[in-house]
């Protein structure tokens, strides 16, 4: 009896959870598009295919929805980064960072420009999040680089500045993708642009590092 009850909890909880990634991903479109304030939540409504009261259920307002819209966004960008570590091969750690940034912003471009446009704003809602957990994981992986470069197994530079490069790039092609397009006809939709634009930041951010 109790085996069948903690079942069915996982499975309801399993439920909530897709729920509200689907509610998140439809909302991501529509802020990314219209920001917090121009959104409306019959619109968000309308992209997840659900009632607004659905919404509700799930969100208390319009402002917790787009702040667990950032979250998630975070979540994930994050990830990729928490994973590199003093014990990697350099070359290797890096070029899959890079290459996870840019399948992210394949995937998700409609995240990158939500994030872009809070910071344009001045971070109101992501601040406490920027000074906090991100500051000390980048300081984290700055440490990383600079005992790789103590250790002599990459060129001296400016580790900081390296993990920004890597974000300015990759995200490039997610928060200027209208620029992109108009210019090359192209998107990372593309497989060889998309070969094109990660080897040639793997080249110039990875390779040229190597000892």
């Amino acid at each position: 009896m109790k085996d069948s009850v903690l079942k069915e909890e996982a499975e309801t909880s399993s439920k909530v959870l897709k729920k509200k990634a689907h509610i998140i991903n439809a909302a991501l479109i529509v802020f990314s598009q219209e920001g917090l304030n121009g959104a409306r939540m019959e619109r968000i409504a309308e992209e997840a295919n659900i009632s607004k009261s659905n919404i509700f259920y799930y969100f208390d307002s319009k402002e917790v929805l787009y702040i667990a819209a950032l979250e998630a966004v975070l979540s994930e960008w994050l990830s990729p980064l928490s994973n590199i570590n003093v014990n990697q091969d350099p070359r290797n750690a890096l070029k899959t960072y890079i290459e996870e940034k840019y399948k992210i912003s394949k995937k998700s471009p409609a995240a990158s420009r939500l994030y872009a446009l809070e910071i344009m704003q001045g971070a109101p809602h992501l601040m406490g999040v920027l000074k906090g957990p991100l500051r000390y994981l980048v300081r984290e992986k700055v440490a990383v680089i600079d005992g790789w470069i103590a250790d002599n197994k990459i060129k001296s530079v400016s580790a900081i500045h390296l993990i920004f490069h890597i974000w300015a790039v990759t995200q490039h092609y997610s928060d200027f993708s209208t620029q992109t397009e108009a210019i090359c006809n192209h998107s990372l939709r593309n497989k060889k642009f998309a070969n094109d634009a990660l080897n040639t930041s793997i080249q110039l951010l990875v390779d040229s590092l190597i000892i």
